[in-house]
């Protein structure tokens, strides 16, 4: 007899019947089910049958997905998905257009199955497909079908987009660059492009030389949002999946005919709201664009490169009127240059470039710098001046102040940072707006001024203020401001009596949810906790674990494993046999001194994944992980087995590099110990003994006639 915990209770519909109410045996095969549901509705040929969710999304029931069944669910009695593949595969070849088109029709919503795309694939369906469009014979009701059914049957990755012939994918292209077509057949043509430029290198070659840019270009000024946001999605693959020189190539040629004034024109200006996916894509362009800016960034200041120290000079010379320098000693003009550039608020001002050489913020620090001091010479002056002449200990440092700010904005933009998957926060000010970052800075520095005399600040309030400015700036940002003059207006007027409130509204609200003393202790318990989790990490690392080498074909091969010695100094790490149970660390014949690791690196940033750009998925990308050493020359690489021996090992090796534990694992137990222990703390236990061992079980009861008996109520 069945476990009550093995029996769900569901609804059979069929078309023209009454429904069957019956209780699913999950460890029945699911042919004995169908069988005597069929019996049921005297139906012969029960191989000919399947079961489908009747709501939501109408997935096939298969051994494989059976346990996904609820209680309460309503299931439908319909074509067994072979028999369906089989009966469109014959449809779609019919002699009659309408057949054709109805065929074509229920394919394109069928084939987002993935049990009813292996049996359609399995007879050569996609084919088929391929040879319609490759023909282009169709009306364009029945190619666009044509195609969305072969875009949703490839989405399933059984079929490599690599296998298509060089017709197909001009022909796919040609959809794309004709002036005159049906919108859905350019919209799903894009979408397959996209698919085709993210799968890998040579196809992106092909599209790259078959799309006409300017005529994607085009696309972003149509009416139809949905053309504009999978023209857009294709510009983004391109983008992401081109080499550096295809690249910069492409930068060029979007840069002169003026890209972000397109998208500002004709999607942000134009539209009431941008769609979720649109504002991806907008995000993405966005953080490409800005990460142009990295190698300045990432470039501290070479003291022997003359023109660093032109533009480093200049600054000086701009903000003071001197005599002619040519005509002084060498003493007296060094002692001259090394006073001013103490003026300009330089903390080694008989050296300046030495405050350069921190990077970030790098070179694009002296790039703001003199990009204000060109741009508006008035207000460069007057900041410079009138903080170089105070006496009262309140002067805002120029230099160190902009350094500092440039930083601020780059973190602010992700300047340096990949791209998220899942990301969609763009600035609208962006695409208003070239040079963002000089034209920010420009900005936020005389704020930075006034901010400075309204907090009455001195050196020693050199981090306060510049808290204050950044989030007068991220508050400021997320509101969307559509242009420069927008930003400038709402930032200024975010001053800091203004912040102060908005501070003290935050709080009050915070407080309002938690009473005070919950959240002081909350902040006593929270480093004890963390050095629970950190140990418990370590202790984990020292317990070792099996990772899997995965080829470039994506097969697995060989195990190995990694574990940490118990004295947390050294890596030991070694190939094993399958069946091996956990080595002792004396086999393991390589080690990495811990002292000798110079980085952790995640996802897209490891060096095993960069080899195989464009070939591997989220699901590989959210494992991977390496450390670098020895100056970072060699790295070792990992592929967890789960998102869990991910977290555990990257918070690991983030532990031993002196770093804070980041993983979304470490936040969740963090506040599960947290809540546990502050609910403990507040139990009111006086005068109750607390045992030093678990009570014993309680015995069972007599009887369980108190137990509810459901089939005795539906009876």
């Amino acid at each position: 007899m069945p476990q009550q915990k093995d029996i769900v209770k569901i609804a059979i519909q069929m078309p023209g019947a009454y429904p069957q109410l019956i209780q699913l045996d999950q460890k029945k095969p699911l042919s004995a089910v169908i069988k005597e549901v069929c019996d049921g509705w005297n139906l012969p040929g029960p191989d000919n049958y399947a079961f489908q969710y009747a709501d939501g999304v109408q997935t096939y029931i298969t051994e494989s997905n059976r346990l996904d069944i609820k209680n309460g669910c309503i299931l439908r009695l319909t074509k067994a998905p072979g028999r369906c593949a089989e009966d469109l595969y014959k449809g779609i070849q019919s002699s009659d257009s309408d057949v054709r088109c109805d065929s074509l029709k229920q394919l394109a919503c069928v084939s987002t199955d993935v049990t009813f795309a292996q049996e359609f694939i399995s007879r050569n369906g996609h084919s088929l497909l391929v040879k319609i469009v490759e023909d282009a014979h169709e009306a364009p009701l029945i190619m666009a079908h044509t195609l969305t059914g072969f875009m949703e049957l490839m989405d399933h990755g059984i079929v490599s987009w690599e296998n298509l012939s060089a017709v197909f994918i001009k022909k796919i292209a040609s959809f794309v660059n004709a002036t005159v077509l049906d919108a859905s057949i350019q919209q799903v043509s894009l979408a397959i492009l996209e698919s085709m430029v993210l799968s890998g290198s040579s196809l992106f070659q092909q599209v790259k030389q078959e799309v006409t840019l300017e005529r994607l270009l085009s696309q972003l000024q149509v009416t139809n949002q949905q053309i504009q946001t999978k023209a857009m999605a294709l510009l983004m693959a391109l983008l992401q999946t081109a080499g550096h020189a295809d690249r910069q190539e492409l930068f060029v040629f979007l840069g002169k005919k003026n890209l972000r004034q397109y998208i500002y024109k004709n999607i942000i200006h134009s539209s009431a709201s941008v769609g979720d996916e649109m504002a991806h894509y907008l995000y993405v362009l966005q953080s490409v664009t800005l990460n142009h800016l990295e190698p300045r960034m990432r470039m501290p200041l070479d003291s022997y490169n003359q023109d660093q120290r032109e533009i480093l000079h200049g600054l000086r010379q701009a903000a003071f009127e001197t005599e002619s320098e040519n005509s002084l000693s060498h003493e007296r003009r060094r002692s001259l240059c090394a006073k001013e550039f103490k003026k300009l608020g330089f903390s080694n001002n008989s050296n300046p470039g030495q405050d350069l050489l921190r990077a970030p913020p790098g070179l694009l620090a002296l790039d703001t710098m003199a990009h204000f001091a060109s741009r508006y010479p008035d207000a460069y002056s007057r900041f410079v001046l009138e903080n170089s002449s105070r006496e009262d200990k309140h002067e805002c440092p120029f230099a160190r102040s902009s350094i500092q700010l440039t930083l601020i904005l780059c973190e602010i933009l992700s300047i340096g940072e990949p791209p998220s998957e899942t990301g969609s926060d763009y600035h609208p000010i962006f695409f208003a707006q070239d040079q963002l970052l000089d034209e920010l800075f420009c900005i936020c520095i005389q704020l930075l001024n006034k901010t400075w005399k309204e907090m009455r600040a001195t050196q020693e309030d050199f981090d306060k203020v510049m808290q204050v400015v950044r989030e007068q700036i991220t508050r400021t940002l997320s509101s969307k401001p559509t242009s420069l003059e927008l930003f400038k207006n709402k930032v200024n007027a975010l001053n800091y009596s203004e912040i102060l409130k908005l501070r003290q509204t935050e709080r009050l609200h915070q407080e309002e949810t938690l009473a005070p003393p919950v959240l002081e202790l909350k902040e006593r318990l929270r480093p004890e906790l963390l050095e629970l989790i950190r140990q418990q990490r370590l202790n984990r690392l020292c317990q070792g674990t099996l990772f899997r080498k995965i080829s470039s074909r994506r097969r697995q091969d060989k195990l190995w494993h990694c574990r940490l010695s118990p004295n947390h100094k050294v890596l030991h790490f070694g190939d094993v046999e399958e069946d091996t149970e956990t080595p002792t660390i004396e086999s393991l014949q390589e080690k990495i001194p811990v002292a000798d690791i110079k980085a952790l690196l995640t996802g897209k940033d490891c060096p095993h994944m960069k080899e195989h750009k464009g070939k591997q998925t989220k699901e590989v990308l959210a494992l991977a992980f390496s450390v670098t050493y020895d100056v970072e020359e060699y790295s070792l690489n990992f592929i967890a087995s789960s998102r869990t021996d991910f977290c555990l090992w990257t918070d690991g090796l983030s532990v031993l590099l002196g770093r804070d534990m980041s993983s979304e694992c470490m936040r969740s137990e963090l506040e599960t110990l947290l809540s546990m222990e502050i609910k403990l703390r507040l139990l009111d236990l006086e005068n109750v003994p607390i045992p030093d061992s678990a009570p014993p079980m309680p015995k069972p009861p007599s009887n369980f006639n108190f137990c509810y008996d459901f089939s005795q109520a539906e009876q």
